[in-house]
């Protein structure tokens, strides 16, 4: 290998360039997800064989009446069911990342099959079998697509809210469209919940007694052996038991319904009718749905597994494992597939500890075909349909339905909307809107992040949102808790621009960017506009705790040149501080404003005036009210001096102060207890020239138009070596 080359890269690949290096990586990382079931064995231990098995087993005891009684919600032939739970364990067992999740039918996947297949096709037909084995292939096809592009974490921003609706509405759905075979009607399926009530009112009196008698049966068998014991396999025994009093009593004979003899044999391959545009298109948004609220259910069962196994996921190889599962289920005689939490927790708690507990549980469910499949003749579809009820009941949370309702009001909308939806619309279509209205409610949250005042707490150690305390009248504080992209800089400007109008009187604005993550151009150009708004009003703005990311976006948009680098603070006690003793105006502090906001204010001598007149606030240019320094030296000493008047208080005066210079301090001033010539220029002076300024624009409203004020104050006449020593 030659100095340079890249270990495990081609040669022609490094000299082709980044995009052959690229692609490279994505066919290596496309390669590791189908090579997925080498992984497993390779690391397969082998004292992992007998609980795997023992796991697998125990499973299949509860999967083989599953699928048959989920085959019978979409409609479909039960030996349907059993190709599918037989054909998705093995295959999502070797391509899916969860060691424990169970692949195979489940009961709200099955009502969207059927709400899909009744637009297509007649149920019973070739074709609705044929159009259930196209809509596997189909829904495998989206989710495998979405896991080599790696689009696992679009699941993400789906709410638990709609899971728990759409489960709740599918469990309804379910017991009322099982009536029909829990009595016995002869009724057909149709997608609507008021004519499927309708139909059912309609046709009670044809209820067949003996059917109905098994099904209660079956259903109190069940309810009574799960209180008895929850690990024991109820559906299997009461399927066995409803069969045993069919096969005893002869009611095949009066009228109860039976699955018939399953064939003996592997799940044949045959080719759905991939060709066949039309049905595409007619399935195309029932796939969609499917998918999607699959892909949901898998990683929500896979994640509550590995929060007690400890197993790290990897969701995009789920995605592909599912992917293949049903795409497998569409080519061996089988119908979509999906995780099921009832058999993955089975699976847990029988002892699995790998991936190759669910291909077991496959390989079992196909040697009892094989073996045990006459032996279905006797099974009475009223039992099956017993089972499906029990199953359905099980799918309304009520206690996470209240839980949900009791917390946040978006919740409960998305929620409700979901569940309402589902009864009353379109099944795939109420899927789809329950996840939009997920994503748009996500994207709501994003676009309104927390914009809030903040002051400090009683013992000045935090800033915290305290709208009852007046807060300073010269110095905003806001922080923005959430991103500050595109979707929320609008909101995040009407915030301030709020503020502002609220607060005419404050200048300048400290804002706290402790929450914002993401900052793009859009918040960039909503920060520029908010610098602009306090630097016409005569003042700017302060940035702190601003992080890393949004530092670097700062800098490389340049907004940190406009703002300029001086203005990004440190941490909040300095950088109140600093604004504090070089920012603020003391005149305002000590004259206007009754409020001890920070901590710099508790020492603070207030001497507020005691006549009502406010200072007015100062432009940030206005240079007919200012005078230079060294304009008042040439002035004093070239025969037309000014009156010079210092407005700081004694003890600061006699600190220094300019030669002939009266001190007049600003609340005497202001009462007018002092006298100001009119016609004569008047030039005020005090530290900084703050005071100076607003005493200067007071008596110039107040008509008098030659009075001036020093600019910079007594620190700028000293910086210009202008101190002279006086006697006092």
């Amino acid at each position: 290998m030659t100095s340079g080359e890249t270990p495990f890269l081609p040669r022609t690949a490094q000299l082709a360039g980044p995009a052959a290096s690229w692609l490279w990586t994505q066919l290596r990382r496309t390669s590791a997800f189908l090579l997925r079931p080498w992984a497993i064995l390779r690391a397969y231990d082998p004292a992992d064989l007998w609980p795997d098995f023992v796991a697998g087993l125990t499973v299949t005891v509860i999967a083989l009446p599953q699928a048959l009684a989920y085959a019978l919600i979409s409609e479909l032939p039960p030996e349907t069911g059993l190709y599918a739970a037989i054909v998705g364990a093995v295959v999502g067992g070797l391509w899916g990342s969860s060691h424990q999740l169970a692949t195979g039918p489940t009961n709200t996947t099955s009502l969207l099959i059927l709400a899909t297949l009744l637009v297509v096709a007649v149920p019973g037909t070739p074709h609705y079998v044929a159009a259930a084995a196209l809509l596997a292939v189909m829904v495998g096809v989206l989710r495998l697509g979405m896991g080599l592009a790696r689009l696992g974490v679009l699941v993400n921003f789906v709410s638990d809210s709609v899971i728990v609706g759409f489960t709740a509405g599918a469990g309804l759905l379910i017991l009322v469209n099982q009536a029909r075979n829990l009595l016995r009607l002869d009724i057909p399926s149709v997608p609507g919940l008021g004519e499927t009530l309708g139909l059912i009112a309609a046709g009670l009196g044809t209820t067949h007694l003996a059917s109905a008698a098994l099904s209660a049966a079956v259903i109190v068998a069940l309810v009574g052996l799960r209180r008895l014991n929850r690990r024991l396999p109820g559906p299997l025994i009461a399927m066995i038991g409803a069969a045993g009093a069919v096969w005893a009593l002869g009611l095949d004979q009066q009228g109860v319904r039976v699955v018939g003899e399953l064939p003996r044999q592997f799940p044949p391959f045959a080719v759905p009718p991939v060709l066949d545009l039309n049905l595409i298109g007619g399935l195309s948004t029932g796939a969609l749905a499917i998918a999607a609220i699959g892909l949901v259910e898998a990683l929500s069962i896979t994640r509550s597994l590995a929060a007690r196994t400890g197993q790290r996921l990897d969701s995009n190889q789920e995605f592909v494992g599912q992917g293949l599962a049903n795409i497998a289920c569409g080519l061996f005689s089988g119908y979509p597939v999906c995780g099921s939490f009832t058999r993955s927790a089975v699976n847990v708690e029988a002892g699995a500890r790998s991936a190759v507990a669910g291909v077991f549980s496959g390989l079992l469910a196909l040697a009892v075909v094989l073996l045990l499949a006459p032996l279905a003749a006797y099974i009475p579809l009223a039992a099956l349909a017993g089972v499906v009820a029990v199953s359905a009941a099980g799918l309304i949370d009520w206690r996470e339905m209240a839980r949900i309702w009791r917390s946040h009001r978006g919740d409960r909308l998305i929620m409700l909307a979901t569940l309402l939806a589902t009864l009353l619309l379109p099944l795939q279509f109420a899927v789809l809107t329950g996840i939009l209205m997920s994503l748009a409610f996500y994207l709501l949250q994003t676009s309104t992040p927390r914009v809030r005042t903040v002051l400090p707490d009683d013992r000045f150690l935090h800033l915290e949102h305290q709208p009852h305390k007046p807060g300073c009248p010269q110095l905003g504080l806001v922080e923005i808790q959430g991103d500050l992209y595109f979707g929320a800089a609008h909101h995040v400007d009407e915030f301030l621009r709020q503020d502002m109008d609220q607060h005419p009187e404050q200048r300048f604005l400290l804002l706290r960017l402790n929450g914002v993550q993401h900052l793009d151009i859009s918040g960039i150009h909503a920060l520029e506009g908010i610098v602009r708004l306090y630097r016409q009003r005569g003042g700017d703005v302060f940035l702190t705790r601003y992080r890393e990311p949004v530092w670097a976006v700062m800098e490389s948009s340049g907004f940190l040149e406009y703002l300029g680098r001086d203005r990004c603070l440190p941490a909040d006690g300095d950088a109140l501080s600093r604004l504090f003793y070089q920012v603020l105006d003391p005149a305002v502090c000590i004259y206007e404003c009754p409020v001890r906001a920070f901590k710099e204010c508790q020492n603070l001598p207030k001497q507020l005036l005691p006549v009502d007149v406010r200072l007015p606030t100062i432009p940030a240019e206005a240079p007919d009210q200012f005078v230079e320094p060294h304009q008042v030296w040439e002035a004093r000493h070239g025969g037309a001096a000014p009156l010079i008047v210092d407005v700081r208080e004694r003890r600061e005066f006699v600190q220094g102060h300019i030669p002939e210079a009266l001190c007049l301090p600003l609340p005497g001033l202001l009462a007018e207890a002092e006298p100001i010539p009119r016609d004569r220029p008047v030039v005020f002076v005090c530290r900084s020239g703050r005071r100076a300024a607003r005493a200067a624009a007071h008596f110039r409203g107040r008509g008098f138009p030659q009075v001036r004020a020093l600019r910079g104050g007594m620190l700028a006449w000293e910086a210009a070596h202008l101190l002279e020593a006086v006697d006092v």
